[in-house]
């Protein structure tokens, strides 16, 4: 694989970056245009210019809209924190989070709050020590109708139907409400207790299915992704417990025969894995891509911007620890 490009910082002219965050956000070069008050051409020639300057294609024509190069992912979250923190630095008159008494509303699982409110509890104390938050369970795995009316700020989850059908929307021209930000990736992993009969070896598909569970699902539905990915192998799991939260999953696999499956980050910022014996699932299932969520027009653009950097960081903090701790 080739080595990205050596650039010359100084040289490189800043406004490209502006115009590859919109073409990222919108996947469409005319609707790009549409929020920079540019030309459609400008925006070409904008976006041929940082990809002369990178090395990289950047964005590709797919259907009716533009897919982004693994370049481009990993990329854009770094643009639009730099281009977040500069408009929030620059916009005179707007929140000032040290003097400010805002209180805000997430929605969340109880494995991504352990994950992220940590570190966010520390920015605000720090930065904004009157701000207050406020943590609602997520329980849909689509929250725009929350977004909509307002009774959350942010949503922040495994939103994998509402990202595909706003990618959709955005290749079809029709016009989109929300924004959203990737925070970080995991995986799920089979949860027993440490003295259980299938700890003593690696768990087989079998031995899986025949098993007693418990699903964790935020809805009350009898039926989740891994139950999915089970059938499309034409394989069933016996489900006989449904409860809405991560933590109390763990803590019943811990005192019973069942089994469940958790997050594996959930374990670590939790210690929950000293009690609990953890499998590699035999079967595939998706990786978890936690996201944020939030309406486009907000009635306080930049307290909300704030707002959004501050759970970044957070959502980076907890990742660099989780990369720098033990296993």
């Amino acid at each position: 694989m080739n080595s990205p490009r050596p650039i010359n910082f100084r040289t490189l002219d800043l406004n490209l970056l502006r115009v590859f965050d919109v073409v990222m956000s919108e996947r469409s070069l005319t609707r790009a245009a549409s929020v920079l008050a540019l030309t459609q051409p400008a925006v070409s020639n904008a976006l041929r210019r940082l990809r002369d300057t990178l090395g990289d294609p950047l964005l590709q024509r797919q259907g009716q809209g533009l897919a982004p190069t693994p370049r481009a992912l990993a990329l854009w979250p770094v643009v639009r924190e730099a281009l977040q923190q500069l408009e929030l630095t620059l916009t005179p008159g707007e929140f000032h989070p040290a003097l400010a008494h805002s209180s805000f509303v997430l929605a969340m699982a109880d494995a991504t709050a352990a994950e992220l409110i940590p570190g966010l509890s520390d920015i605000l104390e720090k930065e904004a020590p009157a701000v207050a938050l406020r943590v609602l369970p997520l329980t849909t795995r689509d929250p725009r109708n929350m977004l909509a009316q307002e009774s959350v700020d942010l949503a922040i989850g495994y939103f994998p139907a509402v990202l595909a059908d706003l990618t959709a929307k955005a290749q079809a021209g029709e016009p989109i409400g929300f924004d959203h930000l990737r925070l970080f990736q995991g995986e799920y992993v089979c949860v027993m207790r440490r003295d259980h009969p299938l700890a003593q070896s690696p768990l087989t598909l079998a031995a899986y299915c025949a098993a007693r569970h418990l699903l964790v699902s935020f809805s009350g539905r009898p039926f989740g992704f891994v139950d999915e990915a089970l059938g499309a192998l034409g394989h069933q799991r016996q489900i006989v417990l449904t409860v809405n939260q991560f933590a109390t999953a763990g803590r019943v696999v811990a005192q019973s025969n069942l089994l469940t499956v958790l997050p594996r980050h959930f374990l670590r910022v939790t210690g929950m894995a000293e009690s609990l014996h953890v499998q590699e699932l035999p079967f595939d299932v998706p990786k978890i891509h936690i996201d944020m969520l939030w309406r486009r027009h907000t009635r306080d653009a930049s307290a909300h911007l704030w707002l959004r950097q501050a759970v970044l960081r957070a959502s980076r903090g907890a990742w660099a620890q989780a990369l720098s701790g033990p296993a």
